[in-house]
């Protein structure tokens, strides 16, 4: 693609780029939170805001909001239709690619206002940066798709052969339920070359970044039993284990000294990682003065390709509610990552033999609840990469960088199965002060601008490469 075109993309995003930040707020607006305690109204008026703003690109066959059922429930003679999302298709022509376009227009729930410096859903420039629940994870990225295609029609013209589909979820934050089915249902019209996962981030503000390594989750509910019922701790204590005596010793067993992972036959994965300092990852942890790191191996090492294991819930007695007995039973959350490579089902079961093989006292435990996510590697030798990466380059005017990110995206896994030819590309608008998911929820203006030339840049260059 020539220089000259590039320029143009990146003067209309210029242009347009006000126009583009009140599209946004407009959206951020809607406080479509996709959790059941809250108003599922407001994911349909976002679903049908985020159709007319794919209708206005003019580029579009066809654009719906459509449900699928909850997967599990297909059969089902009436089944829970998930939260809604847009659809979108344009037939490609002259054996030119196709790009699928995926975000999603649900958010987070705000949490406690109090912990905001703004409201929460009502978008407020703070100098380079807007802030407001959704405005980074994912709004910023349903804008992304819709401004990049405005750029490439008014570039390429309206009539150009690139095939484009639009996949705009309306539940990502709350498990995905009806992704499956949502998928097999449109697989037709989803189909696609390469798949642009906008929800995720980049290296920092001035460099972009592909996401290549996601680490997989493994959750589940760990219950820990030693007495039939609670007895007096003054009669019985120090002859009877108690529930939370035996499950701290064996939630001890799962790390090392150091906080590494001691759990035998959890792999690690071999990922070159750039640069990061302790500082960087003190700065942007909030980790307290004079509490060490935990451990082994180059920090990212540690984030991106190796196992890690968290305590995120327990249920024993409160200390508002605590009396002098010995505790019959506690149940704590177990919520793992996998290193990229792994299966889950493989690191579950190691993990399970794990716990029962070091229940002290004989405690017995009970297993429930569990959540497997897969992890993902991607094949960063396909064309579209190579598109992506020149694009990135282009659009920041700084070369990427290949990341990994300690957390999951578990439908990605569904993506692959379904279209397992198409090069999947996770890309996405965050920073490392973005914040998602936390109280003050940002983005970074001048990043966002760089972002949305780098996709429209991309398309281009697809467009051209047939």
């Amino acid at each position: 693609m020539s220089d000259a075109r590039e320029t143009a993309i990146r003067q209309h995003i210029d242009t347009q780029f006000e126009s583009t930040i009140n599209e946004l707020c407009e959206l951020v607006r809607i406080p479509s939170v996709s959790w059941p305690a809250f108003d599922p109204a407001h994911l349909h008026t976002s679903a049908e805001r985020v159709a007319e703003l794919m209708r206005s690109t003019g580029v579009f066959d066809l654009v719906e909001v459509r449900r699928a059922p909850i997967d599990g429930q297909e059969d089902m003679a009436d089944p829970e239709l998930g939260h809604p999302a847009v659809i979108a298709r344009r037939a490609p022509k002259n054996g030119a690619p196709t790009v699928l376009l995926y975000a999603h227009h649900d958010a987070q729930p705000p949490g406690n206002d109090d912990e905001w410096d703004t409201p929460p859903f009502e978008p407020t420039r703070v100098g380079d940066r807007l802030f407001a629940r959704g405005a980074a994870d994912d709004k910023a990225g349903v804008m992304a798709h819709v401004t990049a295609v405005r750029a490439l029609a008014a570039v390429a013209g309206s009539d150009f052969d690139l095939g484009l589909a639009v996949f705009i979820e309306g539940e990502e934050e709350w498990a995905s339920q009806s992704f499956g089915n949502f998928l097999r249902e449109n697989k037709e019209l989803l189909a696609a070359d390469a798949i642009i996962v906008a929800d995720s981030g980049n290296w920092d503000v001035d460099t972009p970044a592909l996401t290549v390594a996601l680490r997989g989750a493994c959750a589940f509910n760990l219950r820990v039993d030693t007495m039939a019922h609670a007895t007096h701790s003054g009669m019985f204590g120090g002859a009877l284990p108690d529930a939370m005596l035996a499950t701290i010793k064996l939630l001890d067993t799962l790390w090392n000294e150091d906080g590494s992972v001691a759990v035998e036959g959890l792999t690690s994965a071999d990922i070159e990682t750039p640069e990061y300092s302790e500082e960087r990852l003190r700065e942007e942890s909030g980790l307290l003065d004079g509490v060490s790191t935990i451990g082994r191996g180059a920090i990212l090492s540690r984030i991106w390709a190796q196992p890690a294991i968290t305590v995120t819930g327990i249920d024993a007695p409160s200390i508002a509610n605590a009396s002098n007995t010995l505790t019959p039973s506690v149940t704590v959350r177990i919520s793992a990552r996998v290193a990229p490579g792994q299966d889950p089902n493989e690191f579950f079961e190691a993990l399970s033999a794990h716990l029962h093989a070091h229940a002290p006292f004989g405690a017995r435990l009970t297993i429930d609840d569990v959540g497997l996510g897969q992890p993902f590697l991607v094949d960063t030798t396909g064309p579209a990469v190579a598109h992506m990466r020149e694009a990135m380059a282009a659009g920041f005017e700084k070369a990427p960088v290949d990341m990994g990110i300690g957390g999951s995206i578990p439908f990605i896994a569904e993506l692959v199965q379904e279209f397992p030819k198409a090069e999947i590309l996770v890309t996405g608008v965050e920073d490392p002060d973005s914040r998602a998911h936390s109280p003050n929820e940002s983005l970074h203006l001048g990043s966002y601008k760089k972002a949305l030339a780098a996709e429209a840049i991309f398309l281009a260059r697809m467009n051209a490469s047939e």
